[in-house]
Order: C-alpha cells, then sequence, then structure tokens
C-alpha cells in the first residue's frame, strides 16, 4: 500500500482551519467533488485535512433511534452541533482536537478494493506515526462509537475511524484521528447520547454498548502533547516523501461550480431524510 501512497503529484487540500465554523455536510461535499475530479482525471490525487468545531455526526440508524430528539437535545445542551448524514455508520464525534484526513485516488489509475482502500489510509497513518507505527493495530473495538473492522488502536485502545465513499471512479477513504483531549470523554458523550435516544427501548438495530474506557487520543496513548497542528505539519512532510510536486491548492474557480452542485444535493437529501422522521 505504501507504493500507492508514492505518486508524480499530491495535491493537497489543506481545511484544517478555514473548515472549523462551517458545516460537516460541507466537508463531504468537498470529498464528493474531490471523487469525481479525481476520479475523472480532471486533479491530482488528493489529500485533504479538515477540522470542525464540535459535532456529533449521526448516520441514519442513528436517526431512527426512538428518541433521537431528546438525544440530540442532549448533544446541543453539552455544546456539541448534532448533524445528520444521509449515509451508513453511526455516530462521531468531530471537535477541535480531532483531525480527518481524506485520501482521494482515481480507479481509472489504482484498481483499489474495499480493503486495499482500508490499507492505503492504515499506511499512511503508520508512517504518520513511526514512533508508535509497530503499535497500530487495524481491528474492530467493541465498546467503540462507530465501529468497525478497521478502528485504529494502540493497546486496545481505539483513536481513529476509517470510512469509505465512491463516486464517478472515485474514492474517497476518510478517517477521524482524536490527536487531542480525552478520547474517553468522547465516547462518554456518544454513550449518553444512545441512553437519552433510547431510553432503554428494544430496536431491530443494535445500538453500540459503549464502553467509553476502548477509546482514547493520541497524545494520551503516546504520552506527549501532540497537537492537531504538528500532525497537520507532520503529513506534510511526509507528502514531501512520497511526491516529485506538491500542490497546494484549494478548489479553482470551475471546480467551486461543481462543489455547489454537490453541496445542494447532500442539502437537499439531508432535509429529506430529516421530514421521514
Amino acid at each position: 500500500m505504501k507504493s500507492i501512497l508514492q505518486q508524480p503529484i499530491w495535491r493537497f487540500y489543506d481545511q484544517s482551519i478555514s473548515a472549523k465554523q462551517r458545516s460537516p455536510l460541507e466537508s463531504f461535499a468537498t470529498d464528493d467533488t474531490l471523487c469525481q475530479l479525481v476520479g475523472q482525471l480532471a486533479s491530482p490525487p488528493t489529500i485533504r485535512t479538515w477540522v470542525h468545531d464540535a459535532s456529533v455526526v449521526l448516520g441514519i440508524q442513528d436517526h431512527r433511534l426512538p428518541y433521537v430528539q431528546q438525544g440530540m437535545d442532549l448533544l446541543k445542551a453539552r455544546g456539541y452541533q448534532p448533524i445528520v448524514r444521509n449515509s451508513g455508520g453511526l455516530a462521531v464525534v468531530l471537535d477541535e482536537g480531532v483531525l480527518n484526513i481524506s485520501i482521494v485516488l482515481s480507479e481509472q489509475t489504482e484498481a483499489l478494493s474495499i480493503n486495499d482502500g482500508y490499507d492505503v489510509m492504515v499506511a499512511l497513518v503508520k508512517s504518520l506515526f513511526p514512533e508508535v507505527a509497530d503499535q497500530i493495530e487495524a481491528y474492530e473495538i467493541v465498546g467503540s462509537y462507530c465501529p468497525g473492522s478497521y478502528d485504529l488502536s494502540i493497546k486496545g485502545k481505539k483513536f481513529a475511524g476509517i470510512s469509505q465513499r465512491r463516486l464517478r471512479q472515485g474514492v474517497a477513504v476518510q478517517i477521524y484521528l482524536c490527536v487531542e483531549g480525552s478520547g474517553s470523554d468522547r465516547a462518554a458523550l456518544i454513550r449518553n447520547f444512545y441512553e437519552e435516544s433510547l431510553k432503554g427501548e428494544e430496536t431491530k438495530f443494535t445500538y453500540p454498548n459503549i464502553v467509553p474506557d476502548v477509546m482514547a487520543s493520541l497524545s494520551e496513548l503516546m504520552d506527549v502533547s501532540l497537537t492537531v497542528e504538528a500532525v497537520v505539519i507532520r503529513l506534510q512532510q511526509l507528502l514531501n516523501n512520497m511526491a516529485e510536486e506538491i500542490r497546494v491548492e484549494s478548489f479553482h474557480d470551475e471546480e467551486i461550480t461543481l462543489y455547489a452542485f454537490y453541496l445542494q444535493r447532500i442539502l437537499e437529501r439531508n432535509t429529506k431524510m430529516l421530514e421521514l422522521k
């Protein structure tokens, strides 16, 4: 997978500061736009970094919780803005201590299975943190929020989750890295959300039974004062070793038009989904 990370050109789109006060829905639209651009070879392979202020991104199944409105009210009372995405997956926490990274590749140039996509991101994370690379494992951490077979952990404590989006021959592999703060505090927030949204009722879908102690931030696990800004710098340095050319670029004028299309589509789908509740 490291060979896939070696590209002649990497485009780097850093929104670790500029996206903070925007809705996470805008980030989903940005990755959809990049999927089309990269997938159709209108842009080089791209790595994007993004951070959002205190938000909890809920999946479709979360929105079907019997008392989800009370759960969302709890999140708001705790200072978090709930956002519902119209895709799979379950609740995740985004805040200024969580760095999101998207790797966007084209299926026209790389034949990528689902597992290949995940493995590329695992390789990137291990390259970012060589001091703990041999301790990083990928398997489902039971008791974490949004559990999956590619949860990343150190000594059984999850610090990251990976997802994928495929569109127009583009593949966006996305990860949230809990860099700063308390991983268990974030997990306790989601545990409280599910408790408030379920109120003990039985449901057809099995929601995770969250155990906050199985989650931690990289700062806690590495026992260093690691910051999101420092990880973005590490990533930039790594990119310099992975490509002959780095293009630090936001969207061009013609790309903004495409972004506006995808944002409108996501907002409309989100509105329709919320109306179905």
